[in-house]
């Protein structure tokens, strides 16, 4: 059985008797529901913390046409991605603006959205101005094309309080801010990964705070793709990295519940906002951020950032080109800090230092901190044991 934690497994925190099946609740009207995909779920939790503020709710039709056709609500503040509620034609057939819809995961009551909108989608345009693509073989668009191809709009209101994976590390972002204001730290860096740490990361993360008074990183652990990497291992791995090559009082480790959805530079700019909300001043674009097989160039995620003043952004972005470790500087470098040619260079691939871990290998120490790789081998065995 696929391990729960490797999607976004929020469950009701249980106080006294208040968590109960639907049909055991009394005094609410079931006739108007609307069940909500993992996806959704996940929204409706970063709402309610405000980790996508300004929404307040889930879009109506005039933020959603304007997110896709110009990246930006309909008041023009920018936002790039798509926050929706999907429903059915059943569920939506007799809802009326106005209304209060329980909105229910796995059968459980969450909250409540007030209906302000519904609205028909076109799937296929909203993946080809999202992903760029309609391939199928895109998980994004899988997932978009997996939905309910109605849409409701309106304010939401939590009613149940929720445990996150991963619930014991700081993930909302009051208590990111009070935690930086504690610390006194004026500048942050935000990094967004749903991958392990490798030298190549470090290397970006340590460049950056030597900018900056603190680092923040910040891994989504919501629901992914099934290859990448579980996020009960690759948290384990960020914390003997921290423990043994970082200086602890500044940085901090938290967690991102939300779901990817690998939109490339659509999601880049999605990731820097959130950030904002986060506290951070600066945030980490590397080569290809949030992308997936060969949808997108290279440093298409850090063009989409031109589009958009830094005052509109609120969050400054910081570019790094592709690294790897020259032979003869005998370090992670980049074109930009080493002058030797292709043939001292060891490319860092992430799809290598995965396959070697599945097999047990510890690559190279090029590519990876030998602690780290000794924790996601043994991650990654107990991982798949349970599986079966």
């Amino acid at each position: 059985m696929a391990n729960p934690l490797r999607k976004f497994c929020g469950k009701p925190i249980i106080i006294g008797n208040r968590w109960k099946n639907l049909k055991e609740q009394k005094g609410e009207n079931f006739t108007k529901k609307i069940e909500l995909d993992e996806v959704a779920f996940s929204d409706l939790y970063m709402i309610h913390i405000g980790a996508y503020d300004p929404l307040k709710g889930f879009m109506v039709e005039s933020d959603y046409k304007s997110c896709l056709d110009n990246m930006r609500l309909s008041n023009g503040e920018v936002w790039s991605l798509p926050i929706v509620l999907p429903a059915s034609r059943e569920e939506v057939q007799n809802l009326l603006i106005g209304d209060k819809v329980q909105l229910s995961f796995n059968q459980f009551i969450y909250g409540e959205i007030e209906v302000a909108d519904i609205y028909k989608t076109d799937q296929v345009e909203e993946v080809k101005k999202v992903f760029l693509t309609d391939d199928l073989n895109h998980p994004g668009v899988r997932m978009v094309f997996d939905r309910k191809s109605y849409y409701v709009g309106g304010k939401i209101f939590m009613k149940q309080n929720v445990r996150t994976p991963f619930h014991e590390y700081p993930h909302t972002p009051k208590e990111i801010r009070k935690f930086f204001e504690k610390k006194g730290w004026k500048t942050i860096v935000g990094f967004q990964t749903r991958n392990p740490i490798h030298r190549a990361h470090e290397y970006l993360q340590k460049c950056a705070l030597e900018t900056v008074d603190g680092l923040f990183i910040h891994p989504l652990v919501g629901k992914t793709k099934a290859d990448d990497i579980p996020p009960e291992v690759r948290m384990k791995s960020y914390e003997i990295l921290i423990d043994q090559y970082y200086p602890k009082d500044r940085v901090l480790l938290g967690v991102f519940p939300a779901s990817m959805r690998y939109a490339g530079p659509r999601e880049a700019l999605f990731h820097a906002i959130v950030r904002r909300n986060y506290g951070c001043t600066h945030f980490v674009v590397g080569r290809d951020h949030a992308g997936v097989g060969n949808f997108y160039g290279t440093y298409d995620a850090q063009r989409i950032f031109q589009k958009f003043t830094l005052e509109e952004l609120g969050i400054t972005p910081l570019y790094f080109e592709h690294s790897f470790y020259c032979k003869e500087c005998q370090q992670v470098a980049s074109l930009k800090t080493c002058p030797h040619n292709s043939d001292s260079h060891i490319i860092f691939s992430g799809t290598k230092v995965r396959e070697l871990l599945r097999k047990g290998i510890i690559p190279p120490k090029e590519f990876t901190r030998k602690e780290v790789a000794e924790v996601l081998i043994a991650g990654m065995k107990k991982y798949k044991s349970n599986e079966r």
